[in-house]
């Protein structure tokens, strides 16, 4: 008798410990913890890139004075080296578990952004969707540099509509780390009216960052990473590849996996490799032209900012990972500052539903771990099943960039196209109340 009844108060009850702020964030701490103890102790060792490489380079700078990114090339920019010296703080013996603390209170900051510190109900839900992605995306969300990446990059988006000048700076700075955030710059130029005061920041930050490695001696080397990701091959997990994959398997000749030991990754080897691997970088480039173009034509024909900004940085960036032949798994990381953009200018009342991205990058998310680590041998053995993963999961990327693209287009005919430009289309999350915005909002 008492059954029916007892269903709509316990859904009641459960949607208001979801809508709790306190649970939220429990949920957060309580992810981060598991995903640093399966970074810790997981044979198949996700952490391996930071204890074994980044501390490499970081034993490298502190024992023999040999500086990655200023004595000698490097494949990333020169900032990067900051976040793996800081990560000794504690001795070499506890490089990793300093490293995932860093990147939880990161995390952790950019969490606060993103909720509004408290004050913002409505992005309550765009904060559950990045635990969900964390816990789906696994153990890599915070094994690699673009760990430190993605916390800066989500700050930036969120603070950017109302603090330009302050999201600049955090965005450059991660953009010097892991090029990538480079994408969020490019949207921004295309899609905000506070376009010059941005790019003034972006070239003052980057100014000052060669300048102080050309001091301490890096000549050219400080652009050294421009280059030396051009010349690699194929990597397993890139969409391109996805076709000698299927190759090898069916036994094509001179088809295989290989260990590069220079790029420190797996690669595919077979017939027409050379001529993809050459051809990939110019294709990215003409398809990033591209979007940038449709971009710029939806903003001259009066796309609103908050309905443009966030397609757009969604299609930069998936066009990064979708078309390019590096597809680590530390990629897909990336796709949680656009979506949560899009969620949160959604959620507040502006812009269009994230919620087809929003759920298909889950998806993604999930399938990459399925992927890496635990099962990343059964790949590289070239197992059937764990090949039609990896293709759905790189058909995904494409569908993506496909919705971006889209969006990007008809961004335009959205309601609120025509709004005030002044309008605020995103509300400030700045945590420090009592001083007004840099754009003249209050």
């Amino acid at each position: 008798m008492d059954a029916a009844p007892a269903r709509p108060r316990a859904a009641r009850v459960a949607g208001a410990i979801a809508r709790s702020p306190i649970t939220v964030w429990v949920a957060f701490i309580a992810v981060h913890l598991w995903l640093g103890l399966v970074n810790l102790y997981a044979a198949s060792g996700p952490l391996g890139d930071v204890t074994s490489v980044y501390r490499f380079w970081t034993d490298q700078a502190l024992v023999a004075h040999f500086r990655v990114g200023i004595d000698s090339v490097w494949v990333y920019p020169i900032v990067a080296l900051l976040p793996m010296l800081a990560s000794m703080l504690f001795g070499a013996a506890q490089y990793g578990s300093t490293w995932l603390t860093m990147i939880l209170l990161l995390n952790a900051v950019a969490f606060g952004f993103i909720t509004g510190w408290g004050r913002s109900r409505e992005r309550l839900s765009t904060a559950w969707w990045w635990v969900a992605f964390l816990l789906l995306l696994g153990p890599i969300a915070l094994g690699r540099i673009d760990s430190v990446t993605v916390p800066l990059a989500l700050v930036g988006v969120i603070l950017i509509a109302t603090r330009p000048r302050a999201a600049a700076i955090v965005i450059t700075i991660a953009m010097w780390i892991k090029v990538w955030p480079a994408a969020l710059v490019g949207a921004a130029l295309i899609s905000l009216r506070d376009r010059w005061r941005i790019l003034g920041v972006v070239l003052v930050v980057s100014v000052v960052i060669i300048v102080v490695a050309l001091a301490l001696g890096s000549g050219a080397n400080v652009l050294s990473f421009i280059t030396q990701q051009t010349g690699r091959g194929l990597q397993v997990e890139a969409p391109v590849t996805t076709f000698w994959l299927w190759q090898a398997l069916a036994g094509v000749p001179q088809t295989f996996v290989y260990w590069d030991g220079q790029i420190l990754t797996y690669q595919v080897q077979g017939d027409g490799v050379e001529i993809a691997s050459a051809l990939m970088t110019p294709l990215l480039v003409v398809v990033l032209l591209v979007v940038a173009g449709l971009g710029i034509r939806a903003s001259r024909a009066g796309a609103s900012a908050g309905d443009l900004f966030p397609a757009l940085s969604l299609a930069f960036v998936a066009a990064l990972i979708a078309v390019n032949k590096v597809g680590s798994p530390q990629f897909i990381g990336w796709l949680a500052v656009p979506v949560v953009l899009g969620l949160a200018t959604s959620a507040a009342g502006h812009g269009r539903s994230f919620r087809f991205p929003a759920i298909v990058a889950l998806v993604t998310a999930a399938l990459t771990q399925a992927v890496y680590p635990y099962l990343y041998d059964d790949l590289l053995g070239l197992n059937p099943l764990l090949l039609s993963v990896l293709t759905v999961r790189n058909i995904l990327e494409f569908v993506l960039l496909g919705w971006a693209v889209l969006a990007v287009v008809r961004s335009p005919g959205q309601p609120g196209s025509d709004d005030d430009p002044d309008e605020q289309w995103l509300p400030s999350a700045w945590p420090f109340a009592g001083r007004s915005d840099e754009s003249g909002r209050s």
